[in-house]
């Protein structure tokens, strides 16, 4: 029943460990799931079984959602052929269903991982993938927010990284939380030392060799008196590595060796003193394309990225939004020491958000919280909040073919494949494209190189990039 949470301790995900191979990839379970986010009483995760009705009384085997704008059987959501492509039609309801705000008719439409739907004012998002990931727990659900299976995800992500001593590299877009992973992974690891946390961009070649290696007394003009470094004084902890790719390349190799050998040399000094320091580095850059263009060094690279977590960006993770819009409203008030209720929207309004790119993440979101925050202390605050009142935040995602909605296609004999002219290579795609490419290949890697047309290593590097963990 809709409004009771999902077993604890089990979570389905949408990655597995990450294997490089060229083997076929073996069979393994899919899942799907519904994330019911709004209201607020109706919110819950659901398994959804291949086929399926929602609605009010949709019968013993339906999928009941409780709320009185949605009839008593609105919708029909079921999976065809072997790739278990789901598809979506009205049941004829009364006020309506929708995917990504288009709406939805008696004419089966394809739904993708991400998608969102509206049945009157209750939202969803529809979440598929390949794969079970169960929650290993430990990591705190304050620091990694959300039960979406991407943020599920990077919690399973964080616990496998977090005990082992080796390097990790933190991938992701500015403003999606990589300096919480670092903390939880420093937190997790057990290590009796400090996390100290260093901006590469602010270092420049002058001063940054002191400031990670330190520097004796009189080393250089001004410095008098010497100056442990940030390698030293996280010794028996872990040194975080913001922005790494902003890293001077001169200094690349005294990091290579720090990093591999746990040694560093103070400017102005010739002793090599021994640190025991974990290092977590983050990057919001494509570094295996700054390799390959000599901005940043290959050997370097593969000892950061020993551990790879993969941090999604916020429109990956659609089914936490409003949970993060609670968090931040939460910190908000606790800024200023005043208490309010939870924001309240419509299901436009939520739609409108959960479409939304967030193209600044987390920092994007926490400028919308503000905005309404302040309007709500300075006046009466709506009893909900619409759709016109979020006009300004009404810009979607870039549709891409993994995250737009289609009618599912008549059924048609195959056609012979005609052998083509030359023709040009399909661009780079986005993560999303490439994401749903694999699943159509079913992460034969093999396959995804002949679809667009590139060479099986640029396909490694694209993955690579993009943070996806390869299955068997």
């Amino acid at each position: 029943m809709i409004g009771e949470p999902d077993r604890p301790g089990v979570a389905h995900g949408d990655r597995t460990e990450s294997v490089l191979h060229d083997e076929e990839p073996t069979a393994t379970s899919t899942w799907a799931r519904l994330c019911v986010v709004s209201p607020r009483e109706v919110a819950a995760i659901h398994p959804l079984p291949r086929g399926t009705t929602l609605g009010r009384e949709p019968g013993s085997k339906g999928l009941r959602v409780p709320h009185k704008t949605v009839s008593r059987r609105h919708l029909e959501l079921r999976a065809e052929g072997r790739h278990d492509t789901f598809v979506v039609a009205d049941l004829g309801s009364r006020n309506g269903s929708w995917i990504n705000a288009v709406p939805v008719g008696s004419v089966p439409r394809v739904l993708r991982s991400g998608d969102v739907l509206r049945l009157g004012e209750v939202v969803a998002v529809f979440e598929q993938g390949s794969g079970v990931l169960e929650e290993r727990g430990g990591v705190s659900t304050a620091a990694v927010v959300g039960r979406s299976a991407g943020a599920i995800a990077l919690r399973n992500g964080i616990a496998r990284a977090a005990a082992d001593a080796s390097p990790v590299l933190i991938i992701g877009e500015s403003g999606t939380g990589k300096e919480s992973v670092a903390h939880e992974l420093h937190r997790l690891s057990g290590r009796a030392g400090p996390l100290v946390i260093a901006n590469c961009a602010t270092l420049t070649s002058s001063l940054a060799d002191s400031q990670l290696f330190g520097h004796e007394r009189g080393a250089f003009t001004g410095a008098v008196r010497a100056q442990p470094g940030l390698f030293r004084s996280a010794s028996g902890g872990s040194l975080f590595l913001d922005e790494i790719g902003e890293l001077p390349l001169e200094l690349q190799p005294k990091l290579l060796r720090a990093v591999e050998r746990g040694e560093v040399v103070p400017l102005g000094d010739t002793r090599t003193i021994t640190v025991d320091t974990r290092i977590i580095a983050a990057t919001h850059r494509d570094l295996v394309a700054a390799v390959e263009e000599g901005g940043f060094r290959r050997d370097l690279y593969a000892r950061l990225s020993l551990a790879r977590i993969h941090v999604p960006r916020l429109a990956e993770r659609r089914a936490d939004l409003l949970v993060w819009i609670d968090v931040l409203h939460q910190r908000w008030q606790a800024d200023r020491g005043v208490g309010a209720p939870p924001f309240e929207f419509s299901g436009e309004a939520v739609e409108v958000l959960l479409l939304h790119d967030w193209p600044e993440n987390l920092r994007g979101l926490d400028h919308l919280v503000r905005e309404l925050a302040t309007d709500a202390a300075s006046g009466s605050p709506p009893a909900r909040i619409s759709r016109a009142r979020l006009a300004a935040w009404a810009r979607p995602c870039v549709p891409s073919s993994a995250t737009v909605s289609t009618p599912l296609p008549p059924p048609v004999e195959p056609e012979p494949t005609p052998t083509p002219a030359r023709e040009a290579r399909p661009p780079k795609p986005t993560r999303e494209e490439l994401l749903a490419v694999l699943e159509d290949e079913q992460w034969n890697l093999r396959a995804v190189a002949r679809h667009y047309a590139r060479d099986r290593r640029q396909i490694y590097r694209w993955v690579e990039a993009y943070g996806i963990e390869l299955r068997r």
